[in-house]
């Protein structure tokens, strides 16, 4: 029976707070009441109504999960309250100094810790007024981040609205399973694309996805810890500012224990190294913080990180595998770089088959040879390097490694400058160089060309269409879809992307051209200097040392980059393509209003002081 508006308006209040109630029991008390279906059931009964009086919808409607249009872009958010990164311990010596730094300002006061799970995700921030969500942005820098409200919001475990109507900023890990890893692995892997290293870079990649339905599609959670801003009574430890989330409805990992002894504080860290596999989420140590919150202000914060908290990191999983080969791979730079090709091995949850040798100093005094058994270990749980060999297992049959003396993609003889250990090839023409210098450029931290990967840079230069970066930007249509298994979208959406990247702020550009030792900071203090590329192509060796970020060797490199007629000429065919060259990006509040303090008081006649607080930031 079709219900009038009067009473289709009562019905669906009725199933939106029905279901905000079955979200809470799931996620934040694990006690559901109904099953899956029923759950479907309600939310379909809601659609229907919605549908029929599109009136009726709510920003805060379990409906409203997922936006119908991508995103262009995310824009910036400035954290109220910035988000510190922890300092690290690596084994019980270093907690014990944490507990007596803690001591040294805690005096006789006897001081109580939580230890809470370290998950392995994305951190974020959740914004709520009286109650329902209205922001949700990344980390970032720690004060500036990204929005991604509209993915966030398609996680069915962020409450849209609370239980309580509170005003709050909450800290949480977005995560991705490790059942939804695996299977977003092998969809993947079936549709013949690049699969994920990590659950962490999965959820991170997912997040940053400018359509939504992606996000949504990946099966992200997230536990919230800690409280940044709250409009009420504060609690007075952290243990009840993680029950008061709880019981406003945010999902909190209840996996936490007080300790108020060191040493048993030590043990149980300890004991989650072998624990942590039987989780279902990846964690990469254990987070232990001083439970008094008038303690936090008494311990204050470094410029970095907080001195009433630490993050005990888990010691890097090391493995035994063979080592079957050394393979010579050129950089974008033109360094030789060793990589060990291995025998698949599992380490820290991904199967891994190649690892970082370094470099040829490195492998001799390690003496790591050719059919080794050795130690693998992932470089904070991410990067597979070789430890070493192990020497007890030979069979006299491994064969010594000896660094070659030309490059393994265009023959030129290999050179080593003074004081470096890399070995690098000199041909400014040698393909390799040119393939990782366009993936290079068109990185994110660079003109950030989304669809020009390795493999359509590999699909370009086999075909002959490009010889240096600029030529990227008088590609056609109609060559890039002469290509093997590129189709005309494919093709329309890379050209596209490649226009784009002409309006990029010109710090882009000097950091994707590669010059040497200049990074994405460095490139962004040059650009915000000279605010041309021409301004900077004119700078000498003084006015570059009067650069932040800027020391000798980079001002030699940057002089020695745009000194040689093939980079000049290379900037003139950007130019003449239309690409930017002048600095775009928008002064920060520390530029403008660095010194300078707002004092909001009394009553605003359009607007709380919260509002007008916003509005400044």
């Amino acid at each position: 029976m079709m219900l009038d508006e009067n009473a289709a308006r009562q019905r669906a209040q009725e199933l939106r707070t029905l279901l905000h109630r079955h979200n809470y029991l799931y996620y934040v008390l694990d006690q559901p009441e109904i099953t899956d279906a029923e759950y479907d059931r309600l939310v379909r009964e809601l659609q229907q109504i919605e549908q029929k009086y599109p009136q009726l919808v709510v920003s805060d409607s379990p409906t409203q999960r997922v936006g119908g249009t991508a995103l262009s872009g995310f824009t910036s958010v400035t954290h109220q309250v910035p988000m510190l990164s922890l300092s690290n311990a690596y084994n019980a010596e270093e907690l014990r100094d944490f507990h007596r730094r803690v001591l040294q300002v805690a005096g006789s006061q006897p001081v109580e810790y939580v230890v809470e799970l370290k998950i392995d995700g994305l951190a974020v921030s959740l914004e709520y007024t009286d109650g329902v969500l209205v922001r949700g942005a990344t980390r970032g820098d720690g004060t500036v981040g990204e929005d991604i409200t509209s993915n966030l919001r398609t996680l069915l475990s962020v409450p849209l609205r609370l239980q309580q109507p509170l005003t709050l900023v909450a800290r949480g890990e977005a995560y991705m399973p490790k059942a939804a890893f695996l299977r977003l692995n092998q969809e993947r892997e079936e549709a013949g694309l690049p699969v994920f290293a990590n659950p962490r870079n999965a959820a991170a990649g997912s997040l940053r996805q400018l359509d939504p339905k992606v996000a949504a599609s990946r099966g992200l959670q997230i536990f919230l810890y800690g409280l940044a801003t709250v409009q009420t009574e504060r609690p007075m430890t952290h243990d009840a500012s993680l029950r008061l989330m709880q019981d406003a409805g945010l999902p909190v990992n209840r996996q936490r224990v007080l300790f108020t002894d060191i040493e048993q504080l030590i043990d149980y860290c300890l004991s989650w190294h072998a624990l942590r596999h039987d989780l279902p989420f990846e964690i990469d140590g254990l987070v232990i913080k001083v439970n008094d919150l008038s303690l936090h202000e008494r311990l204050g914060t470094t410029a970095k990180s907080p001195r009433w908290a630490v993050a005990y990191k888990f010691p890097a999983e090391q493995v035994r595998t063979k080592l079957l080969a050394i393979e010579i791979t050129v950089g974008r730079t033109g360094t030789l770089n060793p990589t060990a090709l291995l025998q698949p091995v599992t380490i820290a949850g991904s199967v891994v088959s190649r690892a970082s040798l370094h470099n040829a100093d490195l492998i001799a005094e390690k003496d790591i040879r050719v059919g080794d058994t050795v130690i693998v270990q992932k470089a904070g749980d991410v990067i597979p390097e070789v430890v070493g060999p192990v020497v007890e297992l030979r069979t006299g049959e491994e064969q010594p490694f000896q660094m070659t003396d030309q490059c393994p993609e265009c023959g030129s003889d290999a050179i080593r400058y003074p004081g470096e250990v890399a070995w690098r090839c000199p041909n400014v023409s040698c393909p390799a160089l040119l393939r990782e210098s366009l993936i290079h450029f068109a990185s994110r931290d660079a003109m950030d060309i989304e669809g020009l990967g390795p493999a359509m840079v590999t699909a370009l230069l086999s075909a002959g269409l490009v010889h240096n970066v600029a030529d990227l930007y008088y590609l056609s249509q109609d060559q890039l879809q002469q290509l093997e298994r590129v189709g005309a979208k494919t093709a329309e959406n890379l050209v596209q992307a490649i226009a784009v990247s002409k309006q990029n702020s010109v710090e882009r550009l000097i950091f994707g051209l590669g010059i040497r030792f200049v990074g994405a900071k460095g490139a962004e203090s040059l650009a915000k200097h000279y605010r041309s590329l021409p301004a900077l192509m004119q700078a000498n060796e003084s006015s570059l040392l009067s650069v932040p970020d800027v020391g000798g060797k980079v001002a030699e490199s940057i002089i020695s980059y745009f000194g040689a007629e093939a980079n000049q000429q290379l900037i003139e065919k950007l130019s003449t393509a239309g690409v930017n060259m002048s600095y775009i990006g928008v002064e920060t509040a520390e530029d403008l209003l660095g010194g300078k303090a707002f004092v909001i008081t009394g009553t605003l006649p359009t607007m709380s002081r919260d509002d007008a607080g916003k509005l400044i930031e």
